[in-house]
């Protein structure tokens, strides 16, 4: 997985990101966006759009927001 959407995008969903993402990886969920593993190649576009920082390489993300790495990997499953 190479980045993670994390919670500050719960119930924000901005759309910034889908919008610069080079490959239409990210996907809507019901309460925020999630980016496919599998699609992504880490080419970093969505992080400065982000207007609420909530993307993050999945090594980098913060450890109170750790629980939504396996949450996006799920969204896919």
């Amino acid at each position: 997985m190479a980045y993670v959407i994390c919670e500050p995008c719960v119930d924000v969903k901005d759309a910034a990101c889908v919008e610069v993402c080079p490959v239409d990886c990210i996907y809507e969920g019901e309460d925020q966006y999630y980016i496919h593993p599998d699609e992504c190649i880490d080419c970093g576009a969505c992080v400065p759009e982000c207007p609420v920082e909530a993307i993050f390489e999945d090594v980098e993300v913060p450890e109170q927001w750790q629980s939504y790495t396996p949450k996006n990997a799920a969204f896919f499953e």
